[in-house]
């Protein structure tokens, strides 16, 4: 069974176009079957094979179709490449277009984009004629371009409505006898002649979010410089490079911007002086100072009058903190940081006021664990996805995104068929130019759903689209906003529409959640890892003399160690953790104390220093410096078992700290120096040396034999004076028994009654 020929210069009626459709619905598929059958083929096993190795032997790509909305009136242009990709030469050529049915669900849609390349079921209306291009020989391996030119009222569009379209080329084969469908390319034409009565409020997320690109570290000196792992931020906004490419793009689109502001706060870094880590993990000068400072020039002029949505800082990961972080004490608190962080830095940098009331966990996937922690730190509406939370009540329409999931929270559903529509390598013509027409066949679909009804949709794409990803969006909303049934609206906007009450507000439980993400996610050790941080942060910051310096960088640092780009790079994340951990370790131990050998004491009482070392920029202060004697009865400290002293140490200096002590004895006395915070809690490790009392002096010595010599003397006189006494009376009494009374004269010199001398005692 063949087609009628269309006449050179003459187009067919309408009524032998309709005629011509509904018996190629009726047979295409016997018609196919019969195309493929050779009278004259030796066995019908043999056929069947010839048949199938010619079937589908040429790949068509439709590259473009323009335009990809037409009116009435238009002309519609569709070009791109055929390649013969058989063994044999195929004659007799020719490229023409098929008009197919009009669709009628966007699963419709979905299973023709599936066998967007299948031969296997070629419907519809051919437009041939002078509309098909022609091609006397296409040679194995050899690709030959297409465009083919078609009024639109040629096409025979009748309602409103998505149709199929395809290119099919149909050719034969050098073994074969009859021509047949060689390959086709099958797209969608979405159609509507006037304004739809209802039109569809479409909200469009662009994302302008990277990966994390700062380091915790800084460089030397006041200055601090911010280091960056390596160049490839300056890459991305770099003329051409990705974020460069979505900036550009969005300024002269109807969007809402999602923005991360870590991306807008490491940009913002760029513009002075900074660092990069060299292949030998040596920080060397930044070069993108120019760059920088054009491209945020150029986002703080395109989000002027526009809604900007800004994400926590660093985009965390929500549903980590969900299902891992929860059980670890402290990691919640770091989302409040991060949203407050993410204000003050987009109206620091851009001037503009954001909204931080949406929280947006990775692919829109939510359960109530994700719920709980999205609006644990102020964000009020969710953004979810439809594959997420499902339908359940049988509608059969899209409703409108935002609806009320309970405790005060709205979800804003974003439709999956849409978010998911730029996903997959855009880098080709081909698979561009069907995601376009696919994207717009879908949105056409939501309004014919129920046209009456007017809906608010929201579509969230993937969070770092790349290059041909966003192109590719870029020119699905040009198009989409030359249709007429679809209009523009904000974030918010959607956010506050009037709920469908047929919606569902159901949140999925815990175990819907996709098990693909969930093994994405950051483990527990990470936030225990990141818990150990934030505590050595605490202890370090108490003793500077400028916190914030610290604190800030190293605030935002546990911000990105949660980021949601971490998601499938484990090992990184690993790397980052531990990398700002062991830096911050050695920031506290740039304030330490200074190693001693033993310490001599040469007498009975000395000062003995302790040197404190400040390494750092900026001065320490709020410590105190504890000298321990461990055998107080033989060492004491200033008179007692230890003493204190407080410590403030300018940037880059040290200081000596003295101590007074007394000895009772000869020998090794060991002793400790320990740094303590305000809260007495001990600050870095303790230093321990020996305090040797070499002598308890010579002069000391004779000092404590001449006290015992002065005792013993005493003794003796008294021993002697009173011996002399009792002589003395013997004498008298013998005397006055004589009669001899005279003056007697005593035998020794008068007693020298001062006090003996008790010597020098030297304290050292």
């Amino acid at each position: 069974m063949a087609e009628a020929p269309d006449f050179q210069g003459m187009a067919p009626s309408a009524a032998r176009r309709r005629l011509r459709r509904t018996a190629t619905l009726l047979v295409g598929a016997p018609l196919l079957a019969g195309l493929m059958q050779a009278p004259t083929a030796p066995s019908a096993h043999a056929a069947g094979a010839v048949a199938a190795t010619a079937h589908g032997s040429v790949d068509v790509s439709v590259d473009s179709l323009s335009p990809s909305v037409p009116s009435e009136g238009d002309t519609l242009t569709i070009s791109g490449r055929i390649t013969n990709e058989g063994k044999q030469d195929v004659t007799g050529a020719e490229a023409a277009l098929r008009v197919g049915p009009v669709m009628t669900a966007p699963s419709d849609i979905d299973q023709a984009a599936k066998n967007s390349d299948s031969p296997q079921q070629v419907t519809g209306t051919k437009i041939g004629g002078k509309y098909a291009e022609k091609f006397d020989k296409l040679a194995p391996g050899v690709s030959h371009t297409f465009s083919l030119s078609i009024p639109v009222d040629e096409l025979d569009l009748g309602s409103d409505g998505v149709y199929q379209l395809g290119v099919a080329l149909s050719g034969k084969p050098a073994n074969q006898q009859y021509g047949q469908v060689l390959g086709i390319e099958r797209t969608f034409l979405p159609w509507q002649q006037k304004d739809a009565s209802e039109k569809t409020s479409t909200t469009y997320l662009w994302p302008l979010i990277s990966q994390t690109h700062l380091t915790a570290e800084s460089g030397p000196g006041e200055q601090q410089a911010p280091v960056f792992a390596d160049d490839t931020l300056l890459k991305e906004i770099s003329p051409g490079g990705r974020l460069e490419q979505l900036l550009n793009l969005g300024r002269d689109l109807p969007v809402t911007w999602v923005i991360d502001p870590d991306l807008i706060a490491s940009v913002d870094a760029m513009r002075e002086s900074y660092q990069v880590m060299g292949p030998d993990d040596t920080p060397v000068a930044g070069k993108g100072q120019a760059v920088a400072k054009r491209w945020l020039n150029t986002l703080e002029e395109a989000v002027q009058d526009k809604q900007v949505v800004a994400l926590p800082f660093a985009d965390p990961d929500l549903a980590s903190l969900a299902h891992q972080g929860k059980r670890v004490s402290g990691s919640l608190s770091h989302l409040k940081d991060a949203t407050d962080a993410a204000e003050i830095t987009m109206e620091t940098v851009l001037h503009v006021k954001p909204s931080t009331d949406f929280a947006w966990p990775v692919d829109g996937a939510v359960d109530p664990s994700i719920v709980d922690v999205a609006t644990s730190a102020g964000a009020h509406t969710v953004i979810a996805r439809s594959d997420s939370l499902r339908e359940r009540g049988g509608l059969q329409y899209t409703p409108t995104a935002a609806r009320p999931i309970g405790g005060g929270t709205t979800a804003v559903v974003a439709d999956a068929r849409l978010s998911t529509a730029f996903q997959g390598d855009m880098t080709t013509a081909e698979n561009s130019a069907l995601a376009v027409q696919k994207f717009l066949a879908q949105s056409q679909m939501i309004n014919l759903q129920d046209p009456e009804k007017q809906r608010s949709i929201v579509v969230a794409p993937q969070r770092m689209p790349s290059v041909s990803q966003a192109q590719t969006m870029a020119r699905a909303l040009r198009a989409l906003d030359d249709g007429n049934w679809s209009e523009a609206e904000d974030l918010v906007s959607a956010a506050k529409a009037k709920p469908d009450p047929r919606a569902t507000t159901r949140v999925p439980g815990t175990r819907s959640y996709p098990s693909g993400l969930r093994k994405q996610e950051l483990p527990e050790d990470a936030f225990l890892g990141i818990q150990r941080t934030k505590k050595t942060l605490d202890r370090f910051k108490v003793i500077l003399s400028k916190p914030e310096r610290v604190v800030t960088p190293f605030g935002r640092a546990i911000d990105r160690e949660m980021s949601t780009s971490w998601r499938g790079r484990a090992k990184e994340a690993g790397r980052y953790r531990s990398g700002v951990q062991d830096y911050l370790v050695g920031l506290t131990e740039q304030v330490k104390l200074i190693e001693k050998s033993e310490a001599k004491l040469s007498g009975r009482s000395a000062t003995i220093p302790v040197t404190v070392q400040n390494n750092l920029v900026q001065g320490v202060e709020n410590l105190t410096l504890r000298l321990t004697s461990t055998k107080p009865n033989r060492l004491k400290i200033s008179g007692a078992p230890y003493y204190e002293q407080p410590i403030k140490v300018s940037g880059e200096h040290s200081q000596s700290v003295k101590f007074t002590t007394t000895a009772n004895a000869n020998g090794p006395v060991p002793v400790t120096a320990q740094l303590f915070t305000a809260d007495g809690e001990p600050y870095g490790p303790e230093i321990r040396f020996d305090v040797n009392v070499t002598e308890v002096t010579l002069t000391v010595m004779l000092v404590i034999a001449g006290g015992v010599l002065l005792l013993v003397l005493a003794g003796f006189r008294m021993y002697t004076q009173r011996k002399r006494a009792a002589a003395r009376e013997a004498a008298d009494e013998a005397d006055g028994d004589n009669g001899d009374e005279g003056n007697t004269t005593p035998d020794t010199t008068p007693e020298n009654t001062d006090p003996s001398g008790t010597g020098e005692r030297v304290d050292r």
